[in-house]
Protein backbone atom coordinates (compact mmCIF):
# COMPACT_ATOMS: atom_id res chain seq x y z
CA UNK A 1 0.00 0.00 0.00
CA UNK A 2 1.68 3.59 -0.84
CA UNK A 3 1.61 6.38 1.63
CA UNK A 4 1.19 9.75 0.89
CA UNK A 5 2.55 12.35 4.07
CA UNK A 6 2.68 9.95 5.99
CA UNK A 7 -1.04 8.42 5.55
CA UNK A 8 -1.40 5.32 4.37
CA UNK A 9 -3.96 5.39 1.24
CA UNK A 10 -7.01 3.40 1.79
CA UNK A 11 -7.79 0.29 0.24
CA UNK A 12 -10.61 -1.89 0.71
CA UNK A 13 -9.23 -5.19 -0.46
CA UNK A 14 -7.36 -5.12 2.70
CA UNK A 15 -11.33 -5.92 4.91
CA UNK A 16 -12.39 -8.27 2.05
CA UNK A 17 -11.26 -11.38 4.32
CA UNK A 18 -14.26 -13.74 4.01
CA UNK A 19 -17.20 -14.56 1.94
CA UNK A 20 -19.55 -12.69 4.25
CA UNK A 21 -17.89 -9.59 4.06
CA UNK A 22 -17.50 -9.56 0.23
CA UNK A 23 -21.13 -10.89 -0.08
CA UNK A 24 -21.86 -7.33 2.13
CA UNK A 25 -19.92 -5.18 -0.05
CA UNK A 26 -21.24 -6.12 -3.36
CA UNK A 27 -24.73 -6.09 -1.98
CA UNK A 28 -24.34 -2.24 -0.85
CA UNK A 29 -22.53 -1.42 -4.24
CA UNK A 30 -25.11 -3.11 -6.35
CA UNK A 31 -27.56 -1.51 -4.58
CA UNK A 32 -26.01 1.96 -6.32
CA UNK A 33 -26.67 0.13 -10.01
CA UNK A 34 -23.44 1.51 -11.31
CA UNK A 35 -21.82 -0.64 -13.72
CA UNK A 36 -18.23 0.81 -13.35
CA UNK A 37 -18.25 0.99 -9.57
CA UNK A 38 -20.03 -2.64 -9.21
CA UNK A 39 -16.53 -3.64 -12.14
CA UNK A 40 -14.71 -1.82 -9.81
CA UNK A 41 -15.79 -3.72 -6.42
CA UNK A 42 -15.03 -7.35 -8.52
CA UNK A 43 -11.39 -6.02 -9.06
CA UNK A 44 -11.24 -5.08 -5.32
CA UNK A 45 -12.21 -8.63 -4.59
CA UNK A 46 -9.84 -10.09 -7.16
CA UNK A 47 -6.77 -8.36 -5.66
CA UNK A 48 -7.77 -9.27 -2.33
CA UNK A 49 -8.08 -13.19 -2.81
CA UNK A 50 -5.20 -12.96 -6.11
CA UNK A 51 -5.68 -12.34 -9.43
CA UNK A 52 -3.76 -15.64 -10.36
CA UNK A 53 -6.18 -17.57 -8.44
CA UNK A 54 -8.82 -15.95 -10.10
CA UNK A 55 -7.46 -16.67 -13.69
CA UNK A 56 -7.09 -20.40 -12.80
CA UNK A 57 -10.52 -20.73 -11.20
CA UNK A 58 -12.30 -18.71 -14.16
CA UNK A 59 -9.87 -19.69 -17.11
CA UNK A 60 -9.65 -16.14 -18.19
CA UNK A 61 -5.76 -14.57 -18.50
CA UNK A 62 -4.64 -12.44 -15.74
CA UNK A 63 -4.51 -9.66 -18.92
CA UNK A 64 -8.07 -9.87 -19.67
CA UNK A 65 -9.56 -9.85 -16.21
CA UNK A 66 -7.62 -6.60 -15.02
CA UNK A 67 -9.17 -5.34 -18.63
CA UNK A 68 -12.71 -6.85 -17.70
CA UNK A 69 -12.50 -5.38 -14.20
CA UNK A 70 -11.66 -1.65 -14.82
CA UNK A 71 -14.14 0.53 -14.18
CA UNK A 72 -15.09 1.54 -18.29
CA UNK A 73 -15.34 -2.20 -19.12
CA UNK A 74 -18.17 -3.55 -20.71
CA UNK A 75 -17.90 -7.13 -20.19
CA UNK A 76 -20.33 -10.39 -21.00
CA UNK A 77 -22.79 -11.46 -18.54
CA UNK A 78 -21.25 -15.04 -18.75
CA UNK A 79 -17.58 -13.13 -17.89
CA UNK A 80 -19.71 -11.73 -14.79
CA UNK A 81 -21.06 -15.18 -13.92
CA UNK A 82 -17.28 -16.47 -14.30
CA UNK A 83 -15.88 -14.47 -12.20
CA UNK A 84 -18.47 -14.44 -9.13
CA UNK A 85 -18.80 -18.07 -9.14
CA UNK A 86 -15.08 -17.93 -9.01
CA UNK A 87 -15.64 -15.73 -5.78
CA UNK A 88 -18.50 -18.63 -4.78
CA UNK A 89 -21.16 -15.62 -5.16
CA UNK A 90 -24.24 -16.13 -7.08
CA UNK A 91 -26.48 -13.22 -7.90
CA UNK A 92 -30.04 -13.56 -6.83
CA UNK A 93 -32.98 -11.53 -7.51
CA UNK A 94 -35.38 -10.05 -4.74
CA UNK A 95 -37.48 -7.16 -4.33
CA UNK A 96 -36.66 -4.11 -3.91
CA UNK A 97 -37.75 -2.16 -0.87
CA UNK A 98 -38.49 1.73 -0.52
Amino acid sequence: MREKHGIREFDVAEFLIDEETISAYLTEVLKEGDQGEFLQALGDIARARGMTELSEKTGLGRESLYKTLSKDAKPRFDTIQKILAAFNIELVPTVKTS
